[in-house]
């Protein structure tokens, strides 16, 4: 398999060239074309129907994914779902962490599955769940905005909004915690922090979709941002823990 990523100011793609037999496994919507003598099915990916299920109602990720066989040599073109970049991860029988809505493709010796981060949530848009990226091969990672690659030397430290997290390796050791405790978040409009040690890469992305969200959301009559014509003054239960 080769591939070239494509596309500049936060437009990427990437082209993913297959020679015969060959796959590529993507999530479902990735797809933008493919070549004839190339077949797409559908089913539950590389961890099986259990693991799937668990994925979708767990860890916010489709039950289904698409596998693009190669009948004969061609290509696949793939793209994520926003603005933003793509880059690339080769694995040799190692793991990366990623946030549930970053993964876009793999090869089919990478098993996806989910790890659950313990009582306190990771990001704050509540998930409990990272996606697990186990096994030797390619793995691509989408982002909202650019994308920047951070690495870490042997107990270098690096502190970052979770919601602008998209991927780092599991050499990575992380905690988090809220700066400023509640007040920050209630009127500061910030949300947790991960403190990343390394050894390892962690990969960043400059633009937060559930603020964007929030900012649409206060330009709908009734949305909640206009001060009196909705229910929900953005501040829940959750952002408390």
């Amino acid at each position: 398999m080769e591939y070239e990523i494509r596309g500049k100011n936060g437009f990427a793609d990437v082209e993913v060239a297959l020679d015969s037999n060959e796959q590529i496994l993507a999530e479902p919507g990735a797809m933008v074309s493919y070549d004839p003598g190339i077949e797409m099915t559908t089913d539950t990916g590389s961890g099986g129907l259990l693991d799937s299920a668990k994925r979708s109602m767990l860890g916010g990720e489709s039950v289904f994914m698409n596998t693009f066989t190669a009948q004969q040599p061609g290509s696949v073109y793939l793209a994520p779902p926003a603005p933003g970049d793509v880059r690339a991860r080769f694995l040799e029988n190692e793991t990366v962490y990623a946030d549930s809505g970053s993964y876009l493709a793999s090869e089919p010796n990478v098993e996806v599955s989910t790890e659950f981060q313990g009582a306190s949530k990771f990001f704050t848009s509540g998930d409990v769940f990272l996606l697990k990226l186990t096994g030797t091969g390619t793995v691509f990672v989408d982002s909202y905005g650019a994308m920047e690659t951070i690495e870490l030397a042997q107990g270098e430290q690096f502190n970052v909004d979770t919601d602008h997290i998209v991927a780092f390796d599991a050499s990575v050791q992380y905690s988090t915690f809220r700066p400023g405790g509640v007040k920050s978040r209630a009127f500061g409009d910030e949300g947790k922090v991960a403190k990343f040690s390394g050894p390892g890469t962690i990969w960043i992305q400059n633009r937060d979709f559930e603020s964007l969200a929030e900012k649409v959301a206060e330009e709908i009559p009734g949305g909640g941002g206009d001060g009196g014509g909705g229910d929900d003054d953005g501040i829940g239960v959750d952002d408390f823990l």
